[in-house]
């Protein structure tokens, strides 16, 4: 690619996917960069790599995005995070029609994967082992769970967001009736100890649902920043992965095996522990993750890998990965009042 291809990634906030994103597409060097945000105060507005940025519309976010696209000659667009993701997917066949491909995993996949009562259920049915998963509805569902158990909500819990940890059945329908209240439906999972390790995945297929590879860190606890929270019944890890790439090849294998089955056909995030000398994923995420800057200094440059396979069917990738540890921390930026840009 001689030409700078054109890219949009939208959701730049700070620590973000997004901002991830644009630090995979510098690396490769074959990209001229635009972002977009709903708000004027995102991080990646100020953050130096974009050619420009915009603030998109949230009432009328689709056509917006759209609209950048078209005005920049913009012909890729990469979703920035969860919300991105699902709200442009569902308008797929729009953006298509407009001449702009969404780097993404099917619509399929995103819509059963987003929703973690279906995603656990799917694995079952395909004869993964799965940590003892159920719906919550009345007090009386949780005598089915063992304890200490996770609480998280079906949906929009990336980032353990509203993810509780319950010792006992009181502490688990606390949790529950909370995101209840909050119109979420919780889910309860059996918890796994984080002793034996905890692993993030990161599966990457073709469209023709060819896996490419696959590579997995082994996440490190010693920094507060990789800690959702820590009581004396266990640990919650955050979104921000460290620690550890190594080859791993049964955890990769294991994971590899779940893309093919659930025939991925683009990125997806698989994060898991070991039980019995067993890989058991307790998230999946049907996208790029914010780990992929790590991958990417590793030498498993998803982003790039997927992106030149869309654009010219080439399969550009070495294999060679850079094996060790891999540790992050946050950045500052300091922007004057007059600097902000405003809303249209």
């Amino acid at each position: 690619m001689n030409k700078k291809i054109k890219v949009l990634i939208t959701g730049i906030a700070g620590a973000s996917l997004g901002t991830e994103i644009l630090k995979c597409l510098q690396l490769a060097k074959n990209y001229c960069i635009f972002g977009c945000d709903i708000s004027n105060l995102a991080f990646g507005h100020y953050q130096e790599g974009f050619k420009e940025t915009f603030v998109a519309d949230p009432n009328n976010y689709v056509e917006s995005v759209i609209d950048i696209c078209k005005k920049n000659d913009i012909k890729y667009i990469i979703p920035g995070g969860e919300q991105p993701m699902t709200i442009l997917g569902n308008s797929s066949e729009l953006i298509k029609g407009n001449g702009i491909t969404l780097v993404s995993n099917s619509q399929g996949i995103i819509n059963k994967f987003s929703d973690k009562e279906e995603t656990f259920k799917t694995l079952a049915n395909l004869g993964f082992s799965i940590p003892l998963t159920i719906r919550v509805k009345t007090i009386n569902d949780l005598n089915e769970m063992v304890f200490p158990c996770i609480v998280k909500p079906a949906k929009d819990s990336g980032g353990s967001s509203f993810v509780f940890l319950a010792g006992n059945k009181e502490e688990a329908w606390i949790y529950a009736e909370y995101l209840i209240k909050n119109n979420k439906i919780p889910l309860l999972q059996e918890y796994i100890d984080e002793k034996d390790g905890e692993f993030t995945v990161g599966v990457l297929s073709l469209p023709n649902e060819h896996i490419v590879g696959s590579i997995a860190l082994r996440r490190t606890f010693n920094s507060k920043l990789s800690i959702f929270s820590k009581t004396a019944t266990g640990l919650i890890s955050s979104g921000y992965s460290q620690g550890l790439i190594d080859k791993f090849p049964d955890i990769c294998k294991a994971a590899e095996n779940i893309a093919k089955k659930i025939k991925s056909v683009g990125p997806i995030n698989i994060q898991g522990r070991i039980k019995n000398g067993i890989f058991v994923p307790f998230e999946i995420n049907p996208r790029f993750s914010a780990s992929t800057y790590l991958r990417a200094m590793a030498g498993f440059n998803e982003i790039d890998i997927y992106l030149k396979y869309l654009i010219d069917g080439s399969i550009n990738y070495s294999s060679e990965i850079k094996y060790g540890y891999y540790m992050r921390s946050f950045s500052e930026i300091f922007v004057n009042r007059g600097d902000i840009i405003q809303n249209d």
